[in-house]
């Protein structure tokens, strides 16, 4: 699979036509996108495929999303995803060796998928178990904590 063809209606009205950061529909997901988050808060999104430059993309499919004054939180990277992956594509975040980091933006985090291969996932009990549901108060994430050895 590849990143969505057929735009969400939110990037085809949220799209940047005019100015350094131009695109047209007739781009795809390429481009830069204005879009209000899940919580209202908006976003700027700026995406490529591996057709823009596939000589130097190897494959990779790219997301940036930033905010004027903090970084984006996990409704609205998941948000994010949903716009440009289908729910059952894998799209990471990476943290590199520090020497590698790049900032061109002090609240902009990045999504990541590479169509050519298969990421590597760990397996699901490490990250939780997914029998109990999602955890929301602290009391019952402790009781899970304890039952499960964590």
């Amino acid at each position: 699979m590849t990143m969505r063809k057929i735009l969400h209606p939110k990037l085809i009205a949220g799209r940047i036509r005019t100015g350094k950061l131009w695109s047209a529909d007739i781009h795809g997901p390429n481009g830069c996108f204005l879009v209000n988050g899940p919580h209202g808060a908006q976003l700027q999104i700026i995406a490529s495929d591996d057709t823009v430059e596939p000589q130097t993309s190897l494959g990779w499919e790219h997301v940036s999303v930033s905010l004027p004054n903090r970084c984006p939180n996990w409704p609205e990277m998941c948000f994010a995803k949903s716009l440009f992956w289908e729910p059952e594509e894998t799209v990471v975040q990476f943290h590199p060796p520090e020497s590698a980091y790049i900032s061109n933006h002090p609240y902009c985090l990045h999504l990541w998928r590479n169509r050519l291969t298969d990421h590597a996932m760990p397996p699901p009990i490490l990250v939780g178990v997914k029998t109990e549901g999602e955890l929301r108060d602290a009391k019952h994430a402790e009781t899970v904590r304890r039952k499960y050895g964590g």
